[in-house]
């Protein structure tokens, strides 16, 4: 969980909520599941004001959110750190024009799509999912950031999944 304080007792409650759910989606990957953090209204809240307290004095303009489950921690900050949600899709998920970049998970390929327009050049902008694995879609996201010219303050997830082994490589800094 990032925060500013790890010893803010509230993390310890919200890691007891995500469930690990072996050999998923396919055999040897541990598949941390935030459905059961969404399912205590406490935590989940915990999990949010978290968040803003750690960004709303950031000067943060737009909370990118990544598909899927970036969509469920991505407004409710953006709404309250006073920022705009811009939504980074799966392909062919957003009508008219998009900017593309694909990556690679940890199971596979896939790409990140956002509307032309939605991120202004300069705006600073946050990308919230909820766990990093690999690092690659949070790449993809700041490529897509760094295409826009936006300014990428950070990133932010509930879940940091570790392994000594993954690199990513990103062309935003």
């Amino acid at each position: 969980m990032s925060t500013c304080n790890g010893d803010d007792p509230r993390i310890h409650d919200i890691k007891t909520k995500i469930r690990v759910v072996p050999d998923f989606p396919k055999p040897g990957i541990m598949f941390q599941d935030i459905t059961t953090l969404l399912l205590d209204p406490k935590a989940f809240k915990d999990t949010i004001d978290l968040f803003v307290e750690r960004y709303k004095s950031k000067n943060i303009s737009v909370v990118a959110g990544v598909e899927a489950r970036g969509f469920i921690f991505g407004p409710p900050i953006a709404l309250a750190i006073g920022a705009k949600f811009v939504p980074l899709r799966k392909p062919k998920k957003l009508p008219g024009k998009v900017i593309s970049e694909e990556y690679v998970l940890e199971y596979g390929r896939d790409c990140l799509e956002m509307h032309v327009g939605a991120v202004e050049p300069g705006e600073h902008a946050l990308v919230v999912d909820d766990l990093i694995a690999t690092g690659g879609t949070l790449c993809a996201a700041m490529n897509l950031l760094d295409i826009c010219s936006a300014l990428f303050s950070s990133f932010t997830r509930v879940i940091f999944v570790s392994s000594e082994h993954r690199t990513c490589w990103c062309r935003s800094s």
